[in-house]
C-alpha cells in the first residue's frame, strides 16, 4: 500500500534520528582511538570500566548514551503514528523533535553548557510528550468510534 506524504516526512525524521546516533557513534570512535594510540588510556583500564576515560569521551560518550534514551520514545511514537495513519501535527512534532535533539546533541559534544543542554533537552521532551498526547487522543477516538 502506498504511504502517504506524511508517512515519508515521518519516516525521514526517524532516518534523521537515527543518522544523529550513527554519527555521533562513528565520532566517538574518532575521539577514543586516538586516545588510545597515544597511551592516553590503557585497554586494560577501560575493559570493564569507563572511569579511565578523559572528560573528553566521557563528554561524547555521554551524548551517544542519550540518543538511546527519548528517543526511543520517539521511535515507538513514530511506528504507532504510522500505524494509525500519520497526520501534519505529528510530522510537526516529529521534525521539532529531531531538531532538538541535534541542538541538544551539538551542546554536548561542544561546549556542554549544562543549562542550554537542559533546555535543548525539555524542548525534545516536550515536544515528544505532544507527540504522544495526540497518539493517545487518536487512539480515543479511533475506540470510542468518533471521528
Amino acid at each position: 500500500m502506498p504511504l502517504d506524504a506524511a508517512a515519508y516526512w515521518l519516516i525521514g525524521a526517524m532516518l534523521l534520528q537515527g543518522a544523529l546516533a550513527l554519527g555521533l557513534i562513528w565520532y566517538l570512535g574518532f575521539v577514543r582511538i586516538p586516545m588510545i594510540v597515544r597511551g592516553e588510556v590503557r585497554v586494560r583500564e577501560i575493559a570493564l570500566s569507563r572511569t579511565a576515560w578523559p572528560e573528553r569521551e566521557k563528554q561524547v560518550s555521554n551524548a551517544v548514551d542519550n540518543q538511546f534514551q527519548l528517543p526511543v520514545l520517539f521511535h515507538v511514537a513514530c511506528l504507532l503514528s504510522l500505524a494509525f495513519g500519520s497526520g501534519p501535527l505529528e510530522v510537526v512534532l516529529a521534525l521539532a523533535f529531531v531538531l532538538s535533539r541535534y541542538v541538544h546533541a551539538f551542546i554536548h559534544v561542544t561546549s556542554n553548557h549544562v543549562i542550554r543542554r537542559f533546555w535543548a533537552y525539555t524542548a525534545g521532551l516536550a515536544l515528544l510528550c505532544g507527540l504522544w498526547l495526540v497518539l493517545v487522543v487518536r487512539l480515543v477516538l479511533v475506540a470510542t468510534g468518533a471521528k
